[in-house]
């Protein structure tokens, strides 16, 4: 593999855990940039807005330019806008307000996110009827589940499964495994694929995902990291304890 050039870090599970900080990880942001790393936030959080990531990100000591922060909302958004859809939103409340600017009376594609207490059966059955009609799914994310720092809870993934399986469709996926999603962040910067690190607690989502698009890859043991995880590391993927021990892994690879 060539010289790490850029350096793409999930959030939740890596950077932060229960709310906390985990240790070493604004050490490990600020030797990036020593290095000369390009940086990205790469994450499919679909439960915060933008500024309230960066806000978090913030207040436990690492900056997050907006340049630097890619989200799958933010994904799905720009995918909407281009192709002028119109969707019938099945998302978290906190970010509902971000496609607001979007028109949603009438609409032609579902966008189904991390939306919790509203995945119930009437929502749900609804989002079947306008797939099963033939409007497209569109995904944020496609996570199996999640840590809230006490237990693993379901993310998006299984209700998107749940949706394909009924309506005989196949999900538009704007967020991590999706090959589009890291090329888009790849793209943002002016290196290759190969030249990306992406590091990361979910071992398909973030590691196996990014491998497949070209990318390196690490997975770090926190978060929503269970074990027997690294059995599933794909050819050349890494594996580390902690964010922390990035540093260490950083020197050799760049």
């Amino acid at each position: 593999m060539p010289p790490v050039k850029a350096l793409f870090l999930d959030i939740s599970g890596v950077l932060y855990e229960n709310g906390l900080p985990i240790e070493g990880a604004a050490a490990v942001i600020d030797q990036a940039r020593r290095c000369g790393l390009t940086l990205r936030f790469v994450t499919n959080t679909a439960t915060r807005d933008r500024q309230t990531i960066r806000a978090n990100l913030y207040s436990m000591g690492m900056v997050a330019e907006s340049e630097e922060l890619f989200t799958a909302p933010t994904a799905a958004k720009n995918y909407l806008k281009k192709h002028q859809l119109r969707p019938f939103c099945l998302v978290h409340q906190a970010i509902q307000s971000e496609f607001d600017e979007l028109e949603q009376q009438d609409p032609s594609c579902v966008l189904l996110g991390d939306a919790q207490e509203d995945l119930n059966y009437q929502s749900l059955n609804r989002a079947f009827q306008l797939c099963h009609r033939g409007m497209p799914l569109i995904g944020i994310g496609m996570n199996k589940y999640f840590s809230d720092g006490e237990t693993l809870k379901l993310d998006a993934g299984p209700f998107i499964k749940a949706i394909e399986w009924a309506a005989d469709t196949k999900a538009i996926i704007m967020g991590k495994p999706s090959r589009e999603f890291f090329a888009e962040v790849v793209a943002s910067t002016p290196f290759a694929a190969n030249q990306c690190l992406m590091v990361g607690d979910d071992v398909a989502a973030d590691v196996r995902g990014a491998a497949d698009a070209g990318l390196q890859a690490c997975l770090v043991k926190t978060g929503k990291y269970q074990p027997g995880d690294e059995e599933q590391l794909p050819d050349g993927g890494w594996v580390v304890d902690s964010v922390a021990d990035l540093s260490g892994l950083l020197e050799t690879l760049i």
